[in-house]
């Protein structure tokens, strides 16, 4: 809550062989919005992976092209399962009706433009099984030139965390160095660690530890509902983990959707996640004043990426 990092737990894993555990269900939840070109590549890595047995599609509005296509590969496939006709409907809400439609044991949630590398799969599995309820595990998001992305492991969101690290104090200032929240260029842990913050791009979660905690949080429209679950995860007394051994490859800003209207959603889940999780008086005061500047800072973002493009 003080916005300091958590230290790493490095689990040394003592799995069950795979012979004498039963497999679980795996089940891919992805919620489609008019991804682009990235999400033929990535519905295939879906389906070519073995340790997939059920993949769940939500389409929240395709175009028509894009629909027919999903409508084709759930024709061609008995493992896809396509939900459509809800409209647009917010990442969180999708992702929980993907969620409710699946049958599977294991719920693996991936971004449509993020196209999972061999293994991914079942690594998440293997790092989840024998874990306390709940738990989340995530994987290592890579960019294409297969550094670890930005956002892939983080530390605790807070609003000092946030300001520090969005302001590069917390990289500039060695004393501060404490709350920056995105760990990317840290040395990443040879085995599955205990971390506070994990990316949504992709990472899995038991039936039994998505049920604990209900699920996605609704109120997100688009973005901080993958903090908010991580956090509440760790409220709810259990583990947030990353397996370095699941990789996945994020393209991200693949969406025809306007940036502005992106990062303003952005800027109203960080804005309410921050009020959420606000504990005192003060603590709540803090988080309503801050809110308009958080939003109109993400809003401002997309306009300067605008500006310095036409600049250089």
């Amino acid at each position: 809550m003080n916005g300091i990092a958590a230290p790493i737990v490095a689990y040394e894993p003592a799995p069950t062989p795979d012979f004498v555990r039963p497999r679980r269900k795996v089940s891919v939840v992805m919620v489609v919005f008019m991804t682009g070109a990235a999400l033929e590549e990535s519905v295939a890595c879906v389906l070519a992976d073995s340790a997939v047995d059920e993949f769940v599609i939500v389409d929240n509005g395709s175009t028509r092209m894009e629909a027919a296509r999903l409508a084709g590969v759930a024709d061609c496939d008995r493992r896809v399962v396509l939900i459509n006709g809800q409209g647009n409907v917010g990442f969180a809400r999708g992702a929980n009706l993907g969620a409710k439609a699946a049958s599977g044991d294991v719920i693996v949630f991936l971004n449509p433009d993020a196209f999972l590398q061999p293994g991914c799969v079942t690594e998440l599995v293997r790092a989840i099984e024998g874990r306390p309820v709940p738990c989340i595990v995530g994987g290592r998001v890579l960019n294409t030139d297969r550094t670890e992305q930005r956002g892939a492991r983080r530390g605790d969101i807070t609003p000092i965390s946030a300001l520090m690290s969005l302001s590069h104090l917390a990289k500039h200032v060695p004393a501060w160095s404490r709350f920056e929240v995105h760990w990317e260029n840290d040395a990443a842990p040879d085995c599955v660690a205990a971390i506070p913050t994990i990316s949504g791009a992709c990472f899995a979660m038991r039936r039994e530890d998505f049920d604990a905690v209900q699920g996605f949080d609704e109120g997100y429209f688009l973005h901080v509902e993958d903090v908010d679950l991580c956090w509440r995860v760790r409220r709810a007394g259990g583990i947030v983990l990353f397996q370095p051994k699941a990789e996945v490859v994020h393209l991200g800003h693949t969406s025809h959707a306007s940036p502005i209207k992106v990062e303003f959603h952005k800027g109203v889940g960080l804005a309410r996640y921050f009020r959420k999780r606000a504990e005192s008086i003060s603590e709540t005061l803090l988080a309503w004043m801050l809110s308009p500047i958080i939003v109109c800072t993400a809003v401002a973002r997309p306009v300067m990426w605008r500006v310095r493009g036409r600049a250089t």
